[in-house]
């Protein structure tokens, strides 16, 4: 029987194209502090749940509802944040988002004319940045990628990618007189 966390699973493998030979290069999680807010109002919220069964109604039914209330907007938003997957593959970056919904945004790997790497303050200090992706495309869906862990290898691993399809100038080999 499957668990909990295999039903939040994106499996973005079902969106690959495995007639044109696409494989998965990396897939990326979001990084914790994308919900760390979220599970802030959940360690709020369930100790004032717990503690409404001791008031009298009124306040019973107020703390109730809105201890409940957040509480479940708290486990909504971190379901959310943890089906955001970023993929990198052999021939496109592609995101998967969305918990009741699902919406995909992909961009060839041909198409992206400019990778941009933000690393916020507190980014630096617990090692997560931001892509932003500038592509040929005149509308583009995939254009920021926020709370990426690693942002540093996983820059770099989309940049191999890119070099492996032949999609980076290499530099000119020098021949041996140094010409």
């Amino acid at each position: 029987m499957p668990g909990l966390v295999d039903w939040l699973d994106p499996h973005v493998e079902r969106y690959l194209l495995l007639s044109e030979d696409e494989y998965i290069v990396q897939e990326v999680y979001k990084h914790w502090m994308a919900s760390i807010a979220a599970w802030l109002r959940l360690a709020v919220a369930v100790p004032v749940l717990v503690s409404s069964w001791a008031s009298e109604p009124p306040l019973f039914w107020v703390l109730l509802l809105v201890s409940s209330a957040v509480a479940l907007q708290a486990l909504y938003s971190i379901a959310d944040e943890y089906r955001d997957r970023f993929v990198i593959t052999n021939q496109r970056v592609f995101r998967v988002h969305g918990t009741l919904s699902v919406q995909r945004a992909s961009v060839p790997l041909g198409r992206l004319l400019d990778i941009t790497v933000k690393k916020p303050f507190v980014g630096r200090i617990f090692n997560y940045g931001h892509f932003v992706f500038e592509s040929a495309a005149q509308v583009q869906g995939l254009s920021e990628v926020r709370f990426v862990r690693d942002i540093d290898a996983r820059d770099r691993t989309l940049q191999e990618t890119m070099q492996r399809a032949g999609l980076r100038a290499t530099a000119p080999q020098l021949a041996d007189d140094g010409t």
